[in-house]
């Protein structure tokens, strides 16, 4: 990604504050991308189907989103105002995950912001399922954003894994690494890249593959492990020309060290990558990714591999298909 054209945020109509929508202007007022604003909405009594839903039902409808999109647009003047170019949508739609893909793969959005919610007494982020299915399948990346002030200089934390373990591909470290990069360049932010490998789980892992004489001591097979990871994580950095005070290898547990880290430096936004084990199955994060993301003090960045977005356009265009044949049988 050279650098960002078109981004949208979804707006929550029922709420006063509205964080997304703050970063995603924050993000385009200096991008000069594109803005786009999504109410998706619902009320299951509003709702028909063809042979119960009436011409009431569907005036009700139009009335509601009528009123979503004023609002939108009273959000959208004084942006437009700051020159940022901004269209606005309200669409019905449910579940709300799927209106927001929908949306995201029709105007062909790079990225797409969304509010968490923050439980202040744990002081970590409280995903919805609409959270954790947007994870798995929207085609764009995807900013979680707590509802905290934003630094003028933003600290970005890229999680890597450049051993590429737990299936996630080699490319996608690179596409985190090179999106960060190319935030760095635009928003005038630091760039910290963290990688975390847990001793225990290396050696077994050596073990298994055999490419560490088992005979070796286990102190030996820690630091010959420990040589492993940061030869590569050092090619991976120095490739993309991060500075080198600004990488952290940790010897740990990955959901312990991470959310440590992001404290230390004050992060702003974590950015992590999706994995998956198979192009048309959805996405997931992964068993450690998981016990990580709810314990992050900042916004998190979800960045998906480079044939993730062809695989969800085919999916939603046979979906589509699927659709209009059911109607046409009806």
């Amino acid at each position: 990604m050279d650098k960002f054209s078109r981004i949208l945020s979804v707006v929550d109509p029922t709420a006063a504050e509205q964080p997304a929508l703050q970063r995603a202007a924050w993000l385009a007022a200096r991008t000069g991308a594109t803005l786009y604003l999504l109410t998706c909405c619902y009320n299951e009594y509003l709702t028909g189907d063809q042979m119960f839903d009436s011409r009431s039902l569907e005036l009700a409808r139009q009335d509601l989103l009528e009123k979503h999109k004023k609002h939108l647009e009273n959000l959208a003047t004084p942006l437009r105002n700051d020159g940022i170019e901004v269209r606005t949508t309200a669409s019905w739609g449910h579940p709300i995950h799927e209106g927001i893909v929908r949306h995201a793969i029709a105007t062909g959005v790079e990225i797409v912001f969304k509010d968490t919610h923050h439980h202040s007494a744990l002081k970590r982020a409280l995903f919805s399922n609409s959270d954790w299915n947007l994870i798995r399948t929207c085609p764009a990346a995807l900013w979680l954003v707590k509802p905290v002030a934003f630094p003028e200089k933003p600290i970005f934390v890229a999680a890597i894994d450049p051993m590429n373990e737990h299936d996630k591909p080699a490319a996608l470290d690179d596409g985190i690494l090179a999106l960060c990069r190319v935030m760095g360049d635009e928003v005038g932010a630091d760039v910290h890249v963290f990688h975390a490998y847990d001793p225990q789980m290396a050696m077994a892992t050596a073990t298994v593959n055999a490419y560490i004489p088992v005979s070796l001591p286990l102190v030996e097979i820690e630091e010959e492990m420990r040589a492993q990871h940061e030869k590569r994580f050092r090619d991976l950095t120095d490739f993309h020309e991060i500075d080198p005070d600004k990488t952290h290898m940790l010897s740990g547990l990955a959901h312990q060290e991470l959310p440590a880290l992001s404290r230390e430096l004050n992060a702003s936004v974590v950015v992590m990558g999706a994995i998956a084990r198979n192009r048309l199955r959805r996405l997931f994060i992964g068993a450690t990714a998981e016990r990580t993301l709810e314990h992050l003090s900042c916004d998190l960045l979800i960045i998906k591999p480079d044939w993730f977005p062809h695989a969800m356009q085919l999916a939603e265009n046979l979906r589509t298909v699927r659709i209009a044949a059911d109607v046409d049988a009806g």
